[in-house]
């Protein structure tokens, strides 16, 4: 009878984090009823803290002592079972602060380029310093810098957390990272050896090639302490080369490198620079890692090219070893797929008149060294599954991997069913997931690389179903933050990835996109209930609301939309320009898509100002929750007068449906109404859906809600255009940014690395199995259909495991759902009988009707 799981700020074991409290959670083993818990807390062989036997079943607190720089936190907790028993105590977790005090920063910036032509792709640059050390039993390393970096003590590599520091909005919120280096280091003379490369800070990003977004110079800080004291800190004694193998480096266009100049001899002196340490702050997220490595397989295309398929679409970068002589010369290209005639292509996401520098490039160029070469990427990451080989070498015997590269999340979430495509369309979405979640969350691995607020409003539902992606979410929306217009605007991509022009500032006011603010954070809440996310983002969540406030009072520059009596005109979002469904099928994707943006902006005007009320009662802000909700019932009434008539929708497009619905936007007899009526407009195009970008997630809950749970079911099982399974039958492994990514000829456009369609697989976790967990509270609702013969999802949820499901024996559904200790759960069956399970193994039959 013991806690397990143990996690601070969502996080196993973090190592320098200034969360103040820090927020401490845990699982209960055992299958207990937890009825009391005791945390303890010490530091430094003291009690720090003991929070007393406290009553209560909940399985998270805050921290309840004060912390300090550099401490570090050993914590545990015992239980108390319903019968009052106590438990021994778990084994112990820690948390580790970082420097909590801007005024302890005690290095400097350096600079190791005498010269920079921000034109020209330039070489990494390499520094170094020696340095005595003390015999120690704790060295810490505090680091960051503009670029990215990587730091070798005395030949040992400092940690694995690649393409630090990360992404992010460098000038207003640069994250520094602590490494535990204590065995790396020995008594007496020290060697710290460190790589500078472009990153995220000045090299080509987005569609655009944009380049120097946040500076023109790379910079180095660096402290490393030993009990607590500086030892070794970046100042203007190191030493800096340009004169290493790696000549060139580019997030997106790849590296250039040289393996006959190894070797670096030319070192010249460093220059301090007075950037400062007032953006610094600490990662509080999940170290981004090499993960999964597939090998490459050689193949010829019909054109005669040299092709290495790794059979997995993925985010990362590649490392080969192969024998040629000295000056030898091997290009590696990276792409996502084939074309239309079995040859290799990256034309699918390029956009080359826009790109500064003519496309895409993901390319290695490597010249050989004489006998065995290694080569593994460093400073870049690219999405592809092929590389086309360029060089007269003699490949036999040449090994090639590929290597995933996203933010270190568990997979939480796993579901198999009878249709074994549908169990590959899970597998590409997470695959998707891990492809986009690098440090913050882009929408793919190619092109754009943007962090769009669109993407994660439809996906955070579903993310949090598939991995353990809360913290790389939380760093998102404080990106969000930083990057908010003054009038409250929400930046349609944060961190930025091209230079803002006239068309982003506009486009930022784009409902649905903006709505993220407000929509994310409270799936976050509903699922973890850290009431903490929605405290740090309720600010911007009231300017965003106060800008969709100021839209609505614009009257609208169309004479006749003027004059047209509308008594709830104040309440009506007519003017402006948004985005809208976005990516319909057969309605192109412009500003002036068929679907009214009117009719969007409305709806999710009420929609978001009733999310945001429930957010401000939950918080306390009785007043302001008054308003929003007052302001969100007017809003939908304005929605039902420019939208139906006397309740009744009036549209060919299955969009305008869905979200009426799904946002609560009419009476429940209308709502029946409505889900009868776009149950006949899937049936009439033929099982196929035409819903945009925004209202997609929904379609399959709401057509099961209301009764047409075969239609859900036959759109969900769709092999043809527009449908899920279309891309898993044409061989996709992960999910596409358009339905035809890959038409029937064969032929492809743009990425095919997107997790915003996979969005339906949290319906397969919600409805399918029925898995719902709110305020700690789990509620199985499974939907079991005829289409599939059974159908199991597996959920490691912040309560503990929860697993459910079901198959069909002859004339009876059997159900087995595992519900975690110290819970229970609410089933609810199909013919809306109703049981309380308790924590463990519970199997209901029940006779097919």
């Amino acid at each position: 009878m013991r806690a397990i799981n143990l996690k601070t700020e969502h996080l196993k074991n973090p190592l320098g984090i200034d969360s103040r409290p820090p927020y401490l959670s845990w699982n209960c083993l055992d299958g207990i009823k937890q009825t009391a818990y005791e945390i303890q807390a010490e530091s430094e062989g003291r009690i720090l803290w003991n929070s007393g036997k406290t009553a209560g079943s909940k399985m998270n607190v805050l921290f309840g002592a004060e912390v300090k720089s550099r401490q570090r936190i050993l914590w545990k907790v015992r239980l108390w079972d319903e019968d009052d028993r106590i438990g021994e105590w778990s084994t112990p977790a820690f948390f580790e602060m970082g420097i909590l005090d801007k005024e302890e920063f005690a290095a400097k910036w350096i600079n190791p380029e005498l010269e920079c032509d921000p034109k020209i792709h330039k070489p990494a640059s390499y520094l170094k310093k020696i340095f005595e050390a003390p015999k120690t039993d704790c060295a810490r390393l505090y680091v960051t810098s503009h670029g990215l970096y990587e730091v070798w003590l005395n030949g040992e590599r400092a940690g694995d957390f690649v393409l630090a520091p990360g992404s992010s909005t460098y000038d207003r919120s640069l994250a520094y990272q602590t490494y535990d280096v204590t065995e790396l280091l020995r008594e007496g003379e020290n060697e710290v050896l460190v790589i500078l490369g472009d990153g995220w800070y000045r090299s080509c990003s987005g569609v655009d090639g944009d380049r120097n977004l946040y500076g023109e110079d790379i910079g180095l800080y660096f402290q490393l302490e030993a009990d607590g004291k500086p030892i070794c800190v970046s100042d203007e004694t190191w030493l800096a080369s340009q004169h290493g193998p790696l000549r060139e480096n580019d997030m997106q266009q790849g590296e250039v490198y040289d393996a006959t100049i190894e070797e670096i001899t030319d070192y010249h002196p460093v220059r301090t620079a007075d950037f400062g340490t007032d953006n610094f702050v600490c990662s509080n997220s999940l170290a981004v890692r090499e993960k999964e490595r597939f090998p490459g397989k050689i193949i010829q295309t019909p054109n005669g090219d040299t092709v290495i398929d790794y059979g997995q679409n993925l985010a990362g970068y590649v490392e080969f070893s192969l024998t040629a002589h000295a000056g030898d010369k091997i290009v590696l290209i990276h792409g996502e797929t084939l074309d239309e005639n079995g040859n290799f292509t990256t034309e699918n996401f390029q956009d080359r008149k826009r790109h500064k520098e003519g496309g895409t490039e993901q390319k290695v160029t490597y010249i050989c060294r004489e006998g065995e070469n290694y080569y593994k990427s460093r400073f870049t990451i690219w999405g592809f599954r092929y590389a086309k080989v360029v060089t007269d070498i003699d490949l036999r015997g040449a090994e090639f991997t590929s290597i995933a590269v996203y933010s270190d999340m568990e997979q939480l979430g796993s579901f198999e069913c009878s249709d074994q495509r549908v169990n590959q369309l899970v597998r590409n979405s997470v695959w998707s997931l891990k492809s986009n979640f690098c440090d913050v969350p882009t929408d793919c691995p190619t092109r754009e690389r943007a962090a769009w607020t669109g993407d994660m409003g439809v996906f955070a539902g579903t993310g949090i179903f598939l991995a353990d992606c809360y913290p790389v979410i939380r760093k998102w929306l404080g990106e969000c933050r930083l990057n908010q217009y003054e009038d409250g605007k929400v930046a349609n991509i944060a961190p930025k990835n091209n230079v803002p022009g006239f068309f982003s500032g506009m486009l930022a006011g784009s409902v649905g996109w903006g709505d993220a603010c407000i929509i994310v954070p409270y799936t976050l809440y509903q699922r973890y209930g850290d009431r903490r996310i929605l405290e740090e983002n309720y600010e911007m969540m009231k300017k965003w609301y106060r800008f969709l406030e100021g839209r609505a009072k614009q009257k609208p520059l169309n004479p006749i939309k003027r004059l047209k009596k509308n008594p709830y005109r104040d309440y009506t979002i007519e003017t402006g320009v948004d985005y809208g469904e976005w990516c319909e099928p057969d309605v192109e994707s412009t500003m002036a898509m068929r679907t009214p943006q009117g009719k969007v902006a409305t709806a999710y005007f009420s929609y978001s100002g009733r999310l945001l009320a429930d957010i401000a009662q939950i918080l306390g802000h009785e007043d302001e929750a008054d308003h929003y909700r007052n302001t969100a019932e007017k809003a939908k009434e304005a929605f039902r007068f420019i939208a139906t008539e006397d309740g009744k929708i009036k549209s060919d497009r299955q969009a305008d449906y869905v979200r009426a619905i799904s946002f609560d936007l009419l009476n429940e007899k209308e709502k029946s109404q409505a889900a009868a009526e776009l149950n006949q407009l899937v049936i009439r195009n033929d099982y196929h859906l035409n819903t945009g970008f925004l209202s997609t997630p929904s379609l399959c809950p709401v057509l099961a809600e209301y009764g047409y749970l075969e239609t859900a079911y036959r759109l969900l099982q769709q092999d043809t255009m527009p449908g899920w399974l279309y891309a898993v039958k044409k061989g996709a492994t992960t999910i596409w940014e358009n339905w035809d990514g890959i038409n029937e000829k064969g032929e492809v456009k743009n990425s095919l690395n997107h997790y915003s369609y996979g969005a339906v697989c949290g319906w397969l976790f919600e409805g399918v199995c029925g898995i719902h967990l709110q305020d700690n509270h789990i509620t199985i609702q499974p939907v079991p259909g005829k289409m599939l013969q059974y159908a199991k999802a597996v959920y490691k949820s912040p309560v503990g495991e929860i697993i459910s499901g079901w198959k069909y024996e002859q004339d009876m559904v059997v159900y087995e759902i595992q519900i975690p200790p110290n819970t229970e759960a609410k089933l609810i069956l199909p013919d809306k009988e109703e049981k309380m399970l308790t924590a463990g193994l519970n199997t209901i039959r029940k006779s097919v009707n």
